[in-house]
């Protein structure tokens, strides 16, 4: 549970103020195992009262030396002796045989001869009150030098949380965005080993070549910073068998200064003035319109003369399906150096990687016709595709079905079916209907001679002198209901008969 985070060894402030006429310079310089002090920081012309930092991150013999410039310029005489360079003071810690600058709250403990000063765990602050160990609220980091009060546990930024020890702010690469639509489910977690960037090259006024050179790593890894830029300036001149130190920088994001081997002379490149240009993460957001990413901003806490307030860096993270992981990195086409100002850096991070996850609304369903008896079901996905990773395209799925020639032919056989079905009934009721009709036929007959018994005519033969008189029947056409009206007469009439000739 240790903080392996903060590699702070030691670290030297000191209180100050310029008072200049003309371009004076103030160079504060650190030299380490003896060696040439290097400069840190510069100030130029007149500065108010104001207080600098620096941190020692190597447990080594370290030297501070601080040096004052009345003018650039050349005379041979004594002048602009009234500008000065003020120190008020200077503090180091964690220095051999030292003492104590200040005191500060304890945590109490409990014990057999009363109540003693302890440490606090990682991530714990101190009760003002009980003066007990209290751990920092979900999603907060304590401050380093001043964990007294709940109000030293300061709150993550958006989409990060705490690690396990309350010391940084940090992002597992895992995002969520939901939407009236669908919910979009990120994970950058391709993205978290480091990946390096190479500027434009630019010219010293010697004519010599030299990139700007930047080292990223953007998410997960519990927080640990992964980027490294060295200076190894010293480690070149060094002559072989000795061992020598060179300065390395530890961050989100960094940059250093290459120097090409066919400038040096040396088989391999030069790289010095490393800088940080992220230490912490201050806060991540996803993009709410085409196409879909994220952004990171991370800040510096290197206070310079240019930057009062340390250094910005924005990496914006684009989905672009067509290149594969890691991706590409790009800088503003305005800021070949990735900054118009020496404060602010910008990145572009285009990667597959940076899609949303897939999911069963990024593909569709194409069904095939059905050919001899099988159905075909393929699922591909839709265009332009913007997922990567998350589920997999189902598997073709095949089913058995019906084509439309076997339902025409059962159709048809089924309306042939019934059209033979028809035509037998209807002969059958004709048939039927034609044997009742003769059957009533020979009851009336028969009943009207019963009832009515004339004698036969002696002759039916015509008299002389009779002309033959020809008898005209005279039939009217009938029309459809009344055609249905005499046959239903007939039908009565014949049920009636029928009863009568069976109680006879």
């Amino acid at each position: 549970m240790a903080d392996t985070e903060n590699k702070e060894v030691a670290r030297i402030t000191f209180v100050f103020e310029t008072l200049c006429s003309v371009n004076c310079e103030l160079y504060f310089m650190v030299g380490v195992n003896s060696r040439t002090n290097t400069p840190v920081e510069t100030w130029k012309g007149s500065k108010g009262k104001q207080s600098y930092t620096y941190i020692t991150e190597e447990n080594t013999t370290t030297s501070f030396t601080w040096a004052f410039q009345r003018t650039t310029f050349h005379e041979a005489s004594r002048k602009y002796t009234n500008d000065v360079a003020k120190i008020y003071s200077i503090n180091v810690t964690n220095v051999m045989n030292g003492v104590a600058s200040y005191c500060r709250p304890c945590a109490l403990e409990a014990s057999d001869v009363g109540s003693s000063c302890t440490s606090c765990p990682a991530g714990y602050y101190i009760d003002r009150d009980s003066g007990t160990c209290h751990s920092c609220p979900p999603n907060t980091i304590l401050k380093a030098h001043q964990p007294h009060g709940v109000q030293a546990c300061v709150p993550c930024g958006p989409g990060t949380k705490n690690n396990k020890i309350h010391s940084l702010c940090y992002n597992n690469c895992i995002f969520s965005r939901n939407t009236p639509t669908r919910t979009f489910n990120y994970n950058f977690s391709a993205l978290a080993n480091t990946v390096t960037l190479a500027g434009g090259p630019s010219f010293t006024f010697k004519g010599l070549k030299y990139f700007h050179h930047f080292t990223l790593s953007l998410c997960g890894n519990q927080g640990r910073k992964m980027s490294v830029c060295t200076d190894n300036v010293t480690d070149l001149r060094i002559p072989e068998g000795e061992s020598g130190f060179s300065k390395s920088i530890t961050a989100y994001v960094c940059q250093a200064v290459i120097i090409p081997p066919e400038v040096t002379g040396y088989k391999a490149g030069v790289s010095s003035q490393p800088v940080s240009l992220a230490d912490g993460l201050i806060g991540t957001q996803l993009s709410d319109s085409f196409p879909h990413g994220a952004g990171f901003l991370c800040r510096s806490n290197d206070v310079t003369q240019s930057c009062s307030s340390g250094r910005s860096t924005t990496i914006r993270v684009r989905c672009s399906p067509q290149k594969t992981v890691p991706g590409s990195l790009s800088l503003p086409g305005t800021c070949s150096d990735g900054t118009c100002d020496g404060c602010n850096f910008h990145f572009l991070w285009e990667s597959a990687a940076a899609c949303p996850l897939c999911s069963v609304a990024d593909y569709h369903a194409i069904v095939s016709s059905c050919v001899a008896g099988i159905q075909k079901t393929t699922y591909v996905w839709r265009e332009p595709k913007l997922c990567s990773g998350g589920i997999s395209l189902p598997e073709q799925r095949v089913t058995i079905c019906k084509t439309i020639d076997f339902w025409l032919k059962v159709g048809i056989s089924a309306g042939t079916c019934t059209a033979i079905l028809l035509t037998v009934l209807t002969c059958y009721f004709w048939k039927k209907n034609q044997k009742l009709e003769y059957k009533y036929s020979k009851l009336v007959m028969n009943a009207t001679l019963k009832d009515c018994d004339l004698p036969a005519a002696d002759s039916c033969a015509i008299m002389e002198g009779e002309d033959v008189e020809d008898d005209l029947i005279f039939t009217s056409k009938k029309s459809f209901f009344g055609k249905i009206k005499s046959f239903t007469s007939k039908v009565g009439g014949l049920a009636s008969a029928l009863r009568s000739a069976w109680a006879w």
